[in-house]
């Protein structure tokens, strides 16, 4: 158990924090798991990311929630995989199979900006459960996006492309994917804003630490961001 030393450390703790999330649990899961190991008070976060992703995840600790605005209308960078010729109701392989759909959008018409609009069936993986359920998130708006590079590799024998992608905020990968004729395997983001998951910690090594070693990877908000 924290000291009383370890614990105020902790209340005046402020910056920003760089997880590698694993790729199979909820970005909630994290950040309340992280608040609760090392007491800290005030926290928040850069951006979601999809349950099946894996990669950057910022946590904003004390003062530095004041950024939040800053990394949500960040651009961001993703690498991936998708499956040709196939479709599904959440655009990735944990959905279930729908017709494919009668007009295949190319590489070009999923450049420049890009209108959009959220599957409405998402595959979510419950905290203790062993794999993935489809829940219903009802009808989206349409709205706009820009992608600055979306490069697709030739599809190997088993129809897996792999892809690189930059894009403007909000950017919904498994739409793009489903546009394509193909669903999402697999989905890794790389990149926020300025930020890079190569400075990222994993989960797991955080949850190894003592309360010292934690605070000494927060990074000032300053220094992180600006």
């Amino acid at each position: 158990m924290a000291n009383l030393v370890q614990l105020r450390m902790m209340e005046e703790l402020d910056g920003v924090l760089l997880v590698d999330k694993p790729e199979g649990m909820q970005f909630s899961t994290v950040l309340k798991t992280l608040k609760r190991k090392f007491g800290l008070v005030k926290v928040g976060h850069g951006g979601a990311l999809d349950t099946m992703a894996s990669g950057l995840f910022v946590l904003l600790i004390g003062g530095a929630n004041k950024f939040t605005d800053v990394l949500m209308s960040a651009d961001r960078a993703y690498e991936g995989t998708f499956l040709t010729g196939k479709a599904t109701d959440t655009g990735d392989i944990y959905g279930r199979p729908v017709e494919m759909p009668s007009r295949v959008a190319t590489l070009k018409d999923l450049r420049g900006d890009v209108f959009q609009v959220e599957p409405r069936f998402c595959a979510v993986r419950r905290v203790g459960a062993a794999g993935y359920e489809v829940v219903d998130t009802g009808e989206h708006k349409q709205f706009l996006a820009h992608v600055y590079k979306f490069e697709v590799e030739e599809p190997s024998e088993s129809g897996k492309s792999e892809f690189q992608l930059v894009a403007s905020k909000g950017v919904i990968v498994r739409a793009l994917a489903a546009d394509m004729g193909a669903v999402l395997s697999s989905l890794r983001r790389t990149r926020l804003g300025k930020l890079n998951v190569a400075d990222a910690i994993q989960f797991s090594k955080l949850l190894e630490m003592e309360p010292g070693e934690f605070s000494a990877c927060v990074i000032p908000a300053g220094r992180a961001l600006l």
